[in-house]
């Protein structure tokens, strides 16, 4: 129940909330991976289940698309909707500008394809998302598995040039072998403590052959909506500039995410 959820997991929930009220009947909608996306999953198929909403969903990972189909979401690919109107996605940062981190669940790649093929872009998150300067979070680097640790070498190479804090990148493992994406591909993470010009980075990085792409989402997002433990719900618009305040209350009896294990 909602009542027995840690203050950060309420945060989740309320900015999951928020997020599906803009889902609107006969939508294509783009579905995001990791614990903040599945909320807002769950919030979707209760729609479908006890509202009737009617919507398509492009998910953007093989857990996302499960979950979708197991809470009764249609569930379609980015070729079949050829164009979505909404994707709602989590970050693992984002700064004043509504540039992202992203990756941290393993599927930036698709996350981005499917973010850039809609008119809107949403991201649900909590307040400790909210940074100053991204780069505290490890930067996700998708890369082909042939020639990985050459490719690493170029990457660190390449750091050498930017204004970052740290240069080392270390392959993303799963137990004792290497993590792989849904692409079949491996992941870099880059410890950069700081990137002072994001643009730069996220350019510099897709031009290093080996490469397939990087966790910097630069000039997506449209809007972020930020979830707090007490309720509290905040709501940035980046294109109007305007910035919305909300609270949404919490059903003790709501058993909606009892079974979710993000």
């Amino acid at each position: 129940m909602t009542g027995e959820l840690s203050p950060i997991d309420k945060a989740k929930f309320v900015a999951a909330r928020r997020a599906a009220d803009l889902v609107e009947d006969g939508m294509r909608v783009g579905l995001g991976t990791g614990s903040t996306a599945a909320w807002l999953v769950r919030c979707l198929g209760e729609m479908v289940r006890q509202d009737g909403l009617k919507l398509r969903g492009v998910p953007t990972s093989t857990r996302t698309a499960e979950l979708a189909r197991s809470v009764g979401i249609e569930v379609i690919s980015l070729d079949e909707a050829k164009w979505l109107d909404l994707t709602i996605d989590g970050a693992d940062e984002f700064d004043a500008d509504l540039n992202l981190i992203k990756g941290g669940g393993g599927a930036l790649l698709q996350e981005k394809i499917v973010a850039t093929a809609s008119d809107h872009m949403v991201v649900i998150a909590d307040a400790a998302k909210e940074v100053e300067a991204l780069g505290n979070f490890p930067l996700p680097v998708e890369v082909i598995p042939f020639g990985w640790q050459t490719t690493q070498s170029l990457v660190e190479e390449t750091l050498v040039s930017m204004d970052v804090m740290g240069r080392t990148a270390t392959l993303r493992m799963n137990g004792h072998e290497p993590y792989v994406t849904d692409e079949g591909n491996h992941i870099l993470d880059l410890h950069l403590g700081r990137i002072g010009n994001p643009r730069q980075v996220a350019m510099m990085l897709n031009q290093i052959p080996g490469v397939v792409e990087n966790g910097l989402f630069i000039d997506i997002c449209d809007t972020v909506i930020i979830g707090y433990g007490d309720g509290r719900v905040e709501t940035r618009d980046i294109n109007q500039g305007t910035v919305e305040h909300d609270r949404l209350d919490f059903v003790e009896t709501d058993n909606l995410f009892t079974d979710l294990a993000d």
